[in-house]
């Protein structure tokens, strides 16, 4: 589907990620790739690709919102901050084979706080409990007109596609073979 219907595509979709894909489309111009359920922007500002998303999730955390639009940058976390990435926001999402962390929100000024803080985890500046406390008062905050800095932009610099984590091979070629092997026996 041409790019330049991603405006067009979205008029049927529910409210919630309509809206959600409209800021993005505002902010970025037309999509690069449009289909009847997702829209996707490669390299748009800071991002990696940017994913607007027919379908929606209901987050409570740190206020009632959907959660449509998912922002991607290249990061490598190490496995021992996984848990506390996933104890400090459920939308904050982190692949390790590809090298890609990722937020998921209803734009993208929540979606660069919830990396910042991310960030802030993974390098030791924040706990898990001043991140939320720090989430929601700039979440409020940004209702009340105040200055929110982590929603303004990255406050770090992503990795340049260098983050994937292939992990360490288990299986050498010959167990893979004597597997075979003895699969072979088996049949």
């Amino acid at each position: 589907m041409a790019a330049k219907q991603g405006s067009q595509q979205i008029a049927k979709w529910p409210e919630e990620s309509r809206e959600a894909a409209q800021l993005v489309i505002h902010q970025y111009g037309e999509p690069d790739e449009a289909s009847e359920t997702q829209l996707t922007w490669h390299r748009p500002g800071p991002w990696k690709r940017i994913v607007a998303s027919k379908a929606f999730f209901q987050h409570d955390f740190p206020a009632p919102h959907q959660d449509s639009v998912e922002s991607v940058i290249d990061y490598r976390v190490p496995p021992e901050k996984f848990t506390q990435l996933a104890e400090f926001d459920g939308s904050v999402i982190v692949e390790r084979t590809a090298g890609e962390v990722s937020a998921r929100c209803h734009d993208e000024q929540a979606n660069f706080l919830a990396l910042n803080l991310m960030h802030d985890i993974v390098t030791g500046a924040k706990s898990v409990q001043q991140a939320r406390d720090y989430y929601a008062k700039e979440f409020a905050d940004f209702r009340r007109k105040k200055p929110t800095p982590y929603m303004e932009k990255l406050h770090f610099s992503p990795g340049d596609g260098d983050t994937a984590d292939p992990d360490i091979r288990q299986l050498s070629d010959e167990d893979l073979e004597q597997a075979k092997r003895e699969g072979q026996q088996r049949g």
